[in-house]
């Protein structure tokens, strides 16, 4: 039924992309909304359709299933509850409830039309001042550039295809080393940076790896499985055009350091396994690619070098999360990945995550380009207190780095291109 009671803004603005709307916005959007309940053992949406619906999990639990029979289950109120559920179309996974659930359905087209006209969000030191025509423009380009990512306008990038076949393999139990070997070596430019790594000063023991499957013996499946991952990244961020290839070689660069301060800190002190820090990193931006290529079919934003930082900016959070959950990463890369941008962000996990990892790599990598504008004091931000056994302060975590800079430098010549 068409939605007409009260709803609990709040409780709307816990949802991305809805808490970019304004309060009137949000009425407008619950008045055109429906609101949908399912019993137990419902389906609630088929994979492969195309319905154009943004289905929002309010109460209750549901069951995501791929096609390859792999279950995930969402429960309303946690972190993959933020966004609508299966919100990619055609839909990637069949929906089915667990427990009596309640979603706020609505159309995607309404939604997008509400996102082009939502309020422009000022930095503090703007505060005050009057809003320019050309600033309204900016605006208008960013929510409609906005509304074509979220409808599906956009292609998102493929997990590289080894990378794809070496994640379900070490996944796994009845995988071999020789399983593994033999997808590695079916891509030689793969298996050269693997040999290659594994003779490197972070993993080499005491002879030399000549061939893949001496190194998957030694890295061992998961080792191998995150370092081919690292390893096919670098193919993602390639683009035909000259300019945009520009683009695309400062976020590798921001990548690369990003997840090298991440395999030092977890490294240093963390449960955190570093070549899931490193890929983490590396993964952190992953969401402006598809920015920069759409970017391709807006001149206007194109030519407007800084409207497209800013544009990345804004987007590449929930696309990047988008992205990992497509690739089927586990939560916390998607959470590193939708929540690495933000200083003040505080995980719920008890342990340091992925997440505190990125954030804490990303301050220290501003830091190192002597981009410090906006940047908040390190006591201020909750990653750096969660990252306890460091015992971090400003002036102790960047020792820290400085002492570890040949590791460092091993692991920006481990991705460096070849």
């Amino acid at each position: 039924m068409t939605v007409r009671e009260n709803v609990d803004l709040s409780q709307l603005r816990a949802f991305h992309p809805l808490n970019r709307l304004s309060d009137d916005q949000l009425v407008v959007l619950i008045n055109r909304a429906e609101r949908r309940v399912s019993r137990p053992g419902q389906k609630i949406l088929e994979r492969g359709a195309r319905d154009g619906m943004d289905f929002f999990l309010l109460k209750g639990a549901v069951e995501l299933t791929a096609g390859d029979g792999r279950q995930t289950t969402v429960t309303a109120g946690s972190e993959q509850a933020m966004n609508a559920i299966s919100r990619l179309q055609p839909r990637m996974f069949d929906v089915t409830a667990v427990q009596p659930c309640q979603f706020l359905v609505i159309e995607q087209s309404v939604l997008n039309n509400l996102l082009r006209s939502a309020p422009l969000e000022h930095s503090d030191d703007k505060a005050g001042e009057d809003t320019d025509m050309d600033t309204d423009e900016d605006h208008r380009l960013l929510m409609e550039f906005y509304a074509e990512l979220r409808s599906n306008q956009v292609s998102l990038p493929s997990l590289p295809d080894v990378a794809w076949k070496v994640r379900r393999l070490a996944d796994r139990e009845d995988s071999s080393v020789e399983d593994i070997g033999k997808a590695i070596t079916a891509d030689p430019a793969m298996s050269a940076k693997l040999v290659r790594a594994c003779n490197s000063a972070l993993y080499r023991g005491y002879s030399e790896v000549r061939n893949v499957h001496d190194a998957v013996v030694r890295l061992g499946g998961r080792t191998t499985r995150q370092l081919v991952t690292v390893f096919a990244m670098r193919e993602v961020f390639r683009s035909r055009q000259p300019e945009l290839q520009k683009a695309m070689d400062e976020l590798w660069r921001e990548a690369r350091t990003v997840g090298a301060l991440a395999y030092v800190l977890a490294e240093s002190a963390t449960r955190v396994a570093p070549e899931e820090a490193l890929l983490a990193g590396l993964l952190h931006n992953i969401g402006a690619v598809p920015v920069l290529v759409h970017a391709e079919h807006h001149p206007a934003l194109l030519a407007s070098p800084t409207e497209l930082r800013r544009a990345m900016a804004e987007l590449q959070s929930d696309i990047g999360s988008a992205i990992l959950e497509t690739w089927r990463f586990p939560d916390t890369f998607v959470e590193a990945a939708r929540h690495g941008d933000d200083w003040f962000y505080e995980c719920a996990k008890d342990r340091p995550q992925l997440v505190d990892l990125v954030i804490v790599s990303r301050l220290h990598a501003r830091i190192s380009a002597d981009q410090n504008e906006g940047l908040p004091e390190f006591e201020q931000v909750p990653a750096y207190r969660r990252l306890g056994a460091l015992e971090l302060s400003a002036s102790r975590s960047l020792k820290l780095l400085t002492a570890a800079r040949e590791r460092l430098d091993q692991l920006q010549d481990l991705l460096s291109p070849r």
